[in-house]
């Protein structure tokens, strides 16, 4: 807990009913919040009692808030939610936390309804509506590459686009792929797994596969886009770390008319070889930050919505790395 004066205040839930959503199983939501705010929460009925700095008390209290208005609309809140209100409270953006469930992505192959889950993905969905590229840089877990995924989907399925078209860096192979067996759609999916996961997710799996070999979803490794104009299409470039400056370039220059692309990266995860003096993706956010129709959106680790351990050793590597280097 944080030094200096401790409060300790009270936050009461209207309906006595929604206690265990808000609370979580085994008060399961509670404890992420207690650790996550640095704050003691105890509960009894539907009354809730925080103690810690006046701070944390009162941000703690406006969580509880903003997810107890989450139930009234008849959300179901989760683990994810509640981190992404600790999160977006951390940055001063749970103001926007309610804005966060208005609109529908699309449905999953489920029926069920995907959201954004942070400001940050907010700021990124926003970015693509309204520009022909975005650049989304930032440590993996960040929800880049299911994003982009899912608004490639939601953009086929509404007509604006005819097909989708998904690539990356082959680096592990030296981009030429010829000593691994089988077809070219074989040798890439290793590297793709990510895409095929959300798609699989979004779709399911035979659906997904269906549109493969229609050719509505294209898979192919980033040298095989040379000499291409992808026009109609939702084009969607990940790993982007891994290009290089010639690499990045032939790809933005492949951007035809109706098209979209997003370009994902995560610039402390540079695996390029030996003898390359700069990721392509580090080049392009240096050479095209202040062109019109591009659009840059930055994560970082507190954006991370996988388990919250999970923000912190990002955020830990991300302190040694700048250790090191000041050294």
């Amino acid at each position: 807990m944080s030094e200096g004066t401790v409060i300790e205040e009270e936050f009461t839930l209207a309906d006595p009913q929604m206690a265990v959503s808000l609370f979580g199983i085994n008060d399961a939501y509670l404890k992420l919040i207690e650790e996550g705010k640095n704050v003691i929460v105890s509960s009894f009925g539907n009354h809730v009692k925080i103690k810690g700095s006046q701070d944390d008390v009162s941000e703690t209290k406006e969580i509880f808030a903003q997810l107890a208005e989450l139930l009234k609309k008849g959300v179901t809140i989760s683990n994810a939610d509640v981190v992404s209100a600790m999160t977006m409270a951390e940055k001063g953006t749970l103001e926007y936390f309610q804005d966060l469930y208005t609109d529908t992505l699309i449905r999953d192959r489920k029926g069920r309804s995907i959201r954004v889950k942070n400001y940050s993905q907010r700021q990124y969905v926003q970015a693509v509506k309204h520009n022909d590229l975005v650049f989304g840089i930032g440590p993996a877990g960040t929800g880049k590459t299911y994003l982009a995924v899912v608004m490639a989907v939601a953009a086929l399925k509404r007509h604006e686009v005819e097909r989708l078209v998904l690539t990356r860096p082959a680096v592990e192979a030296g981009e030429s792929l010829g000593f691994l067996p089988g077809d070219l759609k074989e040798k890439v999916d290793p590297y793709l797994r990510p895409i095929y996961d959300a798609l699989n997710s979004i779709l399911g799996a035979e659906h997904t596969e269906r549109l493969i070999e229609r050719g509505v979803i294209e898979i192919a490794p980033l040298a095989y886009m040379r000499g291409r104009t992808l026009e109609n299409a939702f084009v969607i470039l990940d790993e982007a770390q891994n290009t290089t400056r010639a690499q990045m370039k032939m790809f933005l220059t492949r951007l035809g008319f109706g098209s979209k692309m997003i370009v994902n990266g995560d610039k402390t995860q540079i695996d390029l070889p030996a003898g390359h003096k700069q990721s392509g993706l580090v080049d392009a956010e240096h050479v095209l930050s202040n062109l019109a129709h591009i659009g840059f959106v930055h994560f970082d680790a507190a954006d991370v919505v996988r388990h919250p351990v999970v923000s912190e050793i990002i955020s830990a590597y991300e302190k040694n790395n700048k250790t090191e280097n000041e050294d």
